[in-house]
């Protein structure tokens, strides 16, 4: 089958590689959808961290965003799974430790993310192996590019959830990429007042087309109170300058990762009372994701600015996109192209 393969920093190329076989309690799933993933670039840039710490060495099957079809069971998995549209948790736990046990499989430190860590392949192929327990069916009201927007769509709730604001409070989102007008979206549904801060005038254009009229750069943002914070940005500055703004006795949530150490003055945190919460993945956001884009709660189909093929995958990582895609942040991949 054809997969795509990162061999080395800013070296990849679609590759003949052999078809997964499920093992006892996996399925193997045809993909038809994958987004891509800032992620992604990070291990084409040669930038992601699990490459230097051994967690991620190349060759890496990369693409954890995605959905597909069943079309093989392994050992002990019920056959009615075959033929069923899923996506999956990222995240496999070793299902034998404590913090497993407890529902943090994410957190597990024997982990594998799929497409990420520890050599299992990503979706960025024809075909995926996934461990049944991780699998999350898709209604019919879920299409594809909607199933595959559901992982980036659970990590935004689970800033959401972290971030403890009520219907009619006001939140400030930081950075208006994916994650962050998900997280816009999400609060949106949810009866919360949204502000967005961006940096560039495309950026922030699309935010308004999406029905955003709040957004603001760093030179126009308001001084209002903020209820919460979420920074869904890459800016090492920001989570600092969201201890400043927030509301005394509120909540700052951390959910976009810098390339540089962000630094903050902890006693701002301790003298305001700010609690500051990271969140690494989707797990547990899931289920949920998929009840608010099935519903139409929540539809995030206009983040996607086009689905291309796995030959296009190395200029997209290497950052050429043709003008006509326009300024949607998120680009899917139909691998069967």
């Amino acid at each position: 089958m054809r997969a795509f393969v990162i061999t080395g920093p800013r070296t990849a190329e679609v590759q003949e590689v052999e078809p997964p076989v499920p093992g006892r309690d996996e399925v193997v799933v045809d993909v038809e959808r994958a987004g891509v993933c800032g992620t992604d670039a990070e291990f084409f840039a040669g930038e992601m961290a699990y490459v230097h710490s051994g967690d991620a060495p190349y060759p890496i099957r990369i693409g954890h965003e995605w959905m597909g079809a069943i079309s093989a069971v392994g050992e002990g998995v019920d056959p009615s799974w075959l033929g069923r549209r899923v996506t999956a948790d990222t995240m496999l736990g070793c299902r034998r430790c404590e913090r497993c046990a407890a529902g943090r499989q994410h957190l597990c430190a024997d982990r594998y993310e799929i497409g990420i860590r520890g050599g299992w392949p990503g979706a960025l192929a024809e075909r995926l192996p996934v461990p049944v327990t991780a699998l999350h069916p898709l209604p019919d009201t879920v299409d594809a590019t909607l199933g595959a927007l559901v992982e980036p769509g659970g990590n935004a709730l689970r800033a959401f959830r972290a971030a403890e604001i009520a219907p009619g409070e006001r939140l400030l989102v930081l950075g208006p990429g994916t994650i962050g007008l998900l997280t816009a979206q999400i609060a949106a549904a949810k009866g919360v007042e949204v502000h967005l801060l961006g940096r560039d005038a495309p950026s922030l254009d699309f935010a308004r087309s999406l029905g955003f009229p709040h957004v603001w750069t760093a030179d126009t943002l308001p001084a209002l109170r903020w209820d919460a914070i979420v920074d869904a940005s890459t800016a090492e500055t920001l989570p600092a300058l969201a201890l400043d703004l927030v509301e005394p006795g509120r909540r700052v949530v951390c959910i976009g990762i810098s390339s540089d150490p962000s630094l903050l003055d902890t006693r701002t945190a301790v003298l305001r009372e700010i609690t500051i919460a990271g969140v690494l993945s989707a797990s547990g956001g899931l289920a949920e994701t998929i009840d608010l884009y099935a519903s139409r709660a929540v539809d995030p189909r206009p983040l996607v600015a086009t689905t291309t093929g796995l030959d296009d995958l190395p200029s997209i990582l290497a950052g050429t996109r043709p003008p006509e895609w326009g300024h949607a942040p998120k680009i899917h991949v139909d691998p069967r192209r």
